[in-house]
């Protein structure tokens, strides 16, 4: 709902990776994709709207599955923490991947690759990780497909 503010939180980014892995799983399953984490262990909570950053996961694990439904594929997800005092996900996948030229444009309302699409997933993806003093941005794999990324700035509850 607009103009209300989020819920922040403690949370736990493996435990939203697992979570998403294990609402995802039959819907990739049923189009011959495995899902693999790398996830670190020593990550840092953030604080953060736990439903905001789950609709994250969901947007790129979707448009990863999305992305290899006709071909079956990999989709990997994995984490760190920099030194910089962000968290980092990644969510890669082996499909039909991105233009170069495309790697910006993706991210802005109305703007989709898909004959379905709305163009809306990755602008409200943006919009969500902004408002979390993050940053959100897309690759393309040396292989095959495209890998998301986005930061989370690792904050305590006192720094709220």
């Amino acid at each position: 709902m607009k103009g209300v503010p989020p819920e922040r939180e403690m949370v736990d980014i493996k435990g939203i990776t697992r979570e998403m892995t294990a609402l995802l799983r039959k819907e990739a399953v049923r189009h011959s994709i495995k899902i693999y984490s790398e996830l670190a262990e020593d990550l840092p909570t953030v604080l953060a709207d736990r439903v905001q950053i789950q609709q994250v996961f969901m947007n790129l694990m979707l448009n990863a599955i999305e992305a290899m439904k006709d071909t079956g594929g990999k989709l990997t997800i994995s984490s760190r923490s920099t030194p910089q005092g962000h968290v980092t996900v990644s969510i890669g996948d082996t499909g039909v991947g991105l233009s170069v030229e495309n790697t910006e444009r993706i991210f802005d309302a109305f703007h989709t690759t898909k004959p379905q699409g709305t163009g809306m997933g990755l602008a409200i993806t943006r919009s969500i990780v902004d408002a979390h003093g993050g940053r959100v941005w897309a690759t393309v794999n040396q292989e095959a497909g495209a890998t998301f990324h986005f930061t989370l700035p690792v904050k305590t509850e006192a720094d709220a």
